[in-house]
């Protein structure tokens, strides 16, 4: 069974239990005993539909890119297509490199395949 059906079953479930636990206040606490619960579930809704303020998320103000920045995307954009991979540097320049051991190197060491 996958997770999806498993959800519904599971929704479907809570919203029986839901509406025999309502029937049942109904038959025992009146109209009265709802009024609460329908509060509750009221003010929550409200919340999550109208947040607070100091609650919402904050959105972060728009910058205007600099005039250097915005030269680079004309330039790049002028030429109208792409780069292809080939016109750029196939390596990037790294600060560090591979140091070579002293134990010297045979041609059997050296894997065929690389």
């Amino acid at each position: 069974m996958n997770k999806q059906a498993v959800m519904t079953i599971v929704f479907w479930a809570a919203i029986a239990l839901a509406a025999f636990g309502i029937i049942s206040s109904l038959g025992s606490k009146g109209l009265f005993g709802l009024v609460i619960p329908v509060v509750v579930l009221g003010a929550i809704f409200l919340l999550y539909k109208y947040p607070p303020r100091r609650w919402a998320r904050k959105t972060k103000p728009k910058i205007k890119p600099s005039a250097r920045t915005m030269a680079k995307v004309k330039a790049q954009s002028g030429t109208g297509a792409r780069k292809s991979s080939g016109s750029s540097k196939k390596r990037k320049d790294y600060p560090f490199h591979v140091i070579q051991g002293n134990k010297g190197k045979s041609d059997e060491d050296i894997p065929k395949f690389h």
